[in-house]
């Protein structure tokens, strides 16, 4: 399971040793890779809300001292090694600040036909576009992502819109990071293909949890999440792993979208499909503090004391996250779909793998549906002839 950190709302501190504070915590969570949001020094120009977007890099070299010292991030990762955990960190390799460091080489940029550098999307002002058809310019980078590794023992990288970037360039940089430090996690941003050829190890499941919103706030019939899984299917390489998630940081909080328990149905979809799961900062306690714009440019710490406010969520959590981890039919079995006469709103598969083999029924409307409840979710094992996991009744 990935768990995503913003460090500058993750803990009232904002900073790497406020992450520290929790590792123990993570662990126990059952996090088996820790992905920190952009660790490095936000851009100032032209730079959107107080703080501006950590997705606007000044200096892909430097970390944020707001955030503390390289000290200090070494030091995070070591205690997460020591704990079992990976840690990678949030690459931005399509744009970058308009005051970067990297402004004194001219020939890096995207620039109009009047010679002028331009932002790669219009309402991204806040950051311009590089060139990677300049040859410096792609080396810089992967000298840059080969430091990281190398200087910090990081486990790999989430890399930002990596589509926008060019394939053939992720190509060249996991030659180079490979060689730096083999068995890396590289996480693309994106949904196509061809990143999942060589460069990267998973993907973003975009077109799922677009019909995971359609279905869970718009009525959508529950048939479409398993019509656009098919469809992801077919036209990913065999075997490929995607990133599934109900939350973000790129959007509103899952339980402002579901509900408590829709909230909680959707993870035990993101649980017990195939792929990799997320949890994002506070998610698992039920922490309902933005993250999107404009939250994403200021100060907005979790409050963590969602966990007395809604104390069924961590348990709930920690029994969904050890299920999957403790079976390997959840995490690498195959997924056989199950018709229903009521699939416009019950989602039903199978996962199989050797003697395992485990059944999910999840509601995805806010009435009941049988003995299944408004947004209601049930793993059964099969074999066992047992329920091993529904939503609480208090939720």
């Amino acid at each position: 399971m990935v768990y995503e950190i913003n460090t500058r709302n993750f803990s009232a501190r904002g900073d790497f040793q406020g992450v520290i504070a929790r590792l123990d915590d993570l662990a126990r969570l059952g996090a088996t890779v820790l992905w920190l949001m952009p660790v490095h020094p936000a851009g100032v120009k032209n730079h959107k809300g107080t703080l501006g977007s950590p997705y606007s890099v000044r200096d892909y070299y430097g970390i944020d001292p707001s955030f503390g010292t390289a000290a200090d991030l070494r030091e995070l990762v070591k205690r997460a090694h020591g704990l079992g955990l990976k840690v990678i960190i949030d690459i931005v390799a399509n744009h970058a600040a308009w005051d970067s460091v990297m402004m004194s080489h001219p020939e890096f940029w995207k620039r109009d036909v009047k010679g002028a550098i331009i932002s790669p999307v219009p309402d991204w002002a806040d950051v311009a576009g590089l060139d990677y058809g300049n040859r410096a310019l792609r080396d810089y980078m992967i000298a840059m992502l080969v430091h990281w590794i190398k200087d910090f023992d990081l486990d790999g990288f989430r890399c930002d819109v990596a589509g926008m970037v060019p394939t053939d360039f992720w190509n060249e940089a996991r030659v180079a990071l490979d060689k730096a430090k083999p068995e890396l996690f590289m996480l693309a941003e994106w949904h196509t293909a061809d990143l999942l050829t060589q460069a990267f190890d998973a993907d973003y499941a975009w077109p799922f949890h677009k019909a995971l919103n359609a279905v869970f706030m718009d009525g959508a019939p529950a048939s479409r999440l398993r019509e656009v899984w098919t469809e992801e299917r077919a036209v990913l390489p065999e075997g490929a792993l995607e990133l599934r998630f109900s939350d973000n940081h790129d959007e509103r909080r899952a339980i402002a979208r579901f509900g408590e328990r829709g909230t909680l149905a959707a993870s035990v979809l993101m649980f017990t499909l195939d792929g990799i799961p997320l949890v994002y900062n506070g998610q698992e306690v039920g922490d309902t503090e933005e993250s999107g714009a404009p939250a994403l440019f200021e100060r907005v710490p979790i409050f963590w004391g969602s966990a007395e406010m809604r104390p069924q969520f961590r348990p709930f959590y920690e029994k969904l996250i050890a299920l999957r981890r403790g079976h390997p039919a959840l995490q690498q079995g195959a997924v056989e779909w199950v018709s229903g006469d009521d699939s416009d709103r019950v989602l039903r598969f199978e996962r199989r793998q050797g003697s395992e083999r485990f059944s999910v029924e999840i509601n995805c409307s806010n009435r009941p549906v049988g003995d299944l409840k408004a947004w209601g979710a049930r793993v059964v094992d099969v074999v066992a002839g047992k329920t091993v996991l529904e939503l609480p009744v208090g939720t």
